[in-house]
């Protein structure tokens, strides 16, 4: 019996290997490629596979979703015969399984050398300020020429990127002198152009305080003899509405006299000769004044002369 047992056993584990065998699950975004005594059947895609156990082996397991692989810094020459360093980046996706097993021995290493000797191509053509500020340029390049290499290996390149571009120590301390001459040169520039702005403005400002200062005691001075004009003639018909008689018009001339007269210096001044005419006028109207002895003379007692009238 204990021979059977065994057997049995063995049986047991036969079938269970070959069970597992059978059932082959493929996560999502994987491939598997399935040979069938070495030679190519088909490609397994995700989820539950059946396959023959024994006689169809799984070849090799490829990741479908994209995939980043940075590649270490190259050494590039450039058109004027100086050496840089750099780091490319490439996005890519497998979209042939069998043509990416099959086709190319191994695609990661294929890439790498591809984008290197297509990189010495691209950067060779071009001096070192160029390769410094085209790097979309440089970016849409690789990425063209790894495209429609990689394409009959079931390979799609996405994106190339240039991570870093290294001049060598002594370009990259000339580069820095002349970036901070420019910087001063810039700096140097934009005073200049403040302080010339500045007196610009300071100069309108003056002007247009000039104008309005100048504007405003123009205006000042018309409307002041706007109000002397407005007061003249204020006066000038409250006159006439009053209708002074000569009578009147004599004693406010007399009124006058005393503050023509003020002031110590002035020892004689001279009336014209209407004065007269006024003092017969007043002196109809409030008796005989009596004789002048010596002329006329003023409330604070100096002389008094008639001047004649002017013809």
């Amino acid at each position: 019996m204990e021979p059977i047992i065994i057997v049995l056993i063995i049986l047991v584990v036969l079938v269970f290997i070959a069970l597992i065998k059978t059932i082959q699950v493929i996560p999502q975004a994987s491939a598997a490629i399935v040979e069938r005594f070495g030679r190519y059947t088909r490609t397994l895609n995700a989820g539950l596979n059946i396959v023959v156990p024994f006689i169809d082996t799984i070849r090799n397991r490829i990741d479908l979703r994209e995939q980043v692989v940075p590649f270490p810094p190259q050494p590039v020459i450039t058109q004027d015969n100086l050496v840089v360093n750099i780091d490319t980046v490439i996005y890519y996706q497998v979209t042939d399984a069998r043509a990416a097993t099959y086709e190319v021995a191994s695609y990661i290493q294929a890439i790498e050398q591809l984008t290197v000797t297509t990189l010495r191509n691209i950067i060779g053509g071009m001096d070192l300020e160029r390769t410094l500020t085209s790097r979309e340029e440089i970016n849409a390049a690789l990425r063209g020429v790894l495209d429609e290499a990689t394409g009959k290996w079931g390979i799609r390149v996405n994106r190339v990127e240039l991570k870093a571009i290294e001049p060598p120590t002594s370009i990259q301390d000339s580069m820095e002198k002349q970036m901070r001459a420019d910087r001063d040169k810039r700096a140097a520039i934009l005073q200049a152009e403040g302080v010339r702005q500045s007196e610009i403005l300071r100069a309108e400002g003056e002007k247009q305080s000039a104008i309005l200062r100048a504007e405003g005691e123009a205006r000042a001075a018309a409307l002041r003899a706007e109000g002397e004009a407005q007061a003249i003639r204020t006066v000038f018909e409250s006159i006439h509405a009053g209708d002074p008689d000569e009578k009147l018009l004599s004693y406010q001339y007399l009124q006058m006299l005393p503050k023509i007269a003020e002031g110590d210096a002035n020892k004689l001044w001279i009336v014209p000769s209407e004065i007269g005419d006024a003092l017969k006028g007043l002196s109809g109207a409030v008796g005989n004044l009596g004789p002048m002895s010596g002329g006329p003379t003023a409330a604070n007692g100096k002389e008094l002369r008639e001047q004649p009238p002017i013809d």
